[in-house]
């Protein structure tokens, strides 16, 4: 009988020995040194937003991290992380639409948010009466053929258009879903792939007008935004479909990246991440009633 306890006593104690065990591994499989080394990311300056908040949420989770973000534009960010300057490439638009096929092909697409863009004006446009248009003015205004907003029912004022490179996929985007494929003007002299000196341009200059992701408006009310016949640029009408001019925003690797790259990005398109993102002012994809335009 004595025997019989004692092999149940050890027993007992080799299970509390294991269970400590097991408690200690389940413990560093989630500590913060599960992830280290570097992340660079560049490109898209309407994704950029987004990627800033992800990157300080997820290197407080892992200090041992350490990611830097740059704008510079979806074909620069594509650009870069193919020559392997960085190691994710942001953008608004396909790799295949900026790359060569066999450089796209190389590159692996992870699909994190929806992004919505937005025209905007000078608020002295707005207080001019003008705060919709038709997607015809909007496309005449864009292309040069209206120089003057009283030819829009607003303030006779000269139209001053704050462009972006050729180079820029929110440009792309827009030209794309806003001017139904027309090629905007260029003004060298207001043209920057900066979201924030777009917007600030826009603030600063009477008559003037541009446009920026959603994202670059939230609590911000320097601006104003049009509405296109009728409907405005909102994340709820983005998500019915009443809203046209929008992109699905990637984050390239090349080849499947690295494990921290990887992390970062499923940390992104999480569900606890996921308020964050419409907080941003970016959609979330599972919300979209239609993925095509």
């Amino acid at each position: 009988m004595k025997r019989v306890a004692s092999l149940l006593l050890a027993a007992a104690m080799t299970a509390g020995l294991l269970t400590g065990c097991g408690g200690g591994s389940s413990s560093s499989s989630s500590s913060s040194s599960d992830f280290e080394g570097t992340i660079t990311a560049a490109g898209s300056s309407a994704l950029k937003p987004l990627v800033d908040e992800a990157s300080k949420k997820f290197t407080e989770k892992y200090p041992n991290v350490s990611i830097t973000v740059d704008a510079g534009g979806s074909g620069e960010g594509l650009k870069q992380v193919s020559e392997g300057t960085v190691t994710i490439g942001n953008s608004d638009v396909a790799a295949e639409d900026k790359l060569d096929a066999d450089k796209a092909k190389e590159l692996k697409d992870h699909q994190v948010a929806i992004v919505t863009m937005a025209p905007i004006v000078n608020k002295d446009i707005k207080q001019g009466g003008v705060d919709n248009l038709s997607k015809q003015q909007l496309i005449d205004i864009f292309t040069g053929k209206i120089t003057n907003w009283k030819e829009v029912g607003g303030p006779d004022e000269d139209i001053v258009l704050v462009t972006r490179p050729s180079s820029s996929g929110t440009r792309a985007t827009f030209e794309k879903y806003a001017l139904d494929g027309n090629t905007e003007a260029e003004n060298q002299s207001m043209e920057t792939d900066d979201s924030g000196v777009l917007l600030k341009n826009v603030s600063d200059t009477k008559g003037a007008i541009g446009y920026v992701a959603l994202s670059y408006l939230v609590d911000n009310d320097d601006v104003s935004t049009v509405s296109i016949d009728g409907v405005e640029p909102t994340l709820e009408n983005t998500y019915s479909g009443d809203w046209k001019v929008w992109a699905t925003e990637h984050m390239y690797t090349k080849g499947k990246g690295t494990k921290t790259d990887r992390a970062f990005i499923k940390y992104i398109v999480s569900d606890d991440f996921a308020k964050t993102t419409e907080k941003l002012g970016y959609g979330v994809v599972s919300k979209m009633q239609n993925l095509d335009h």
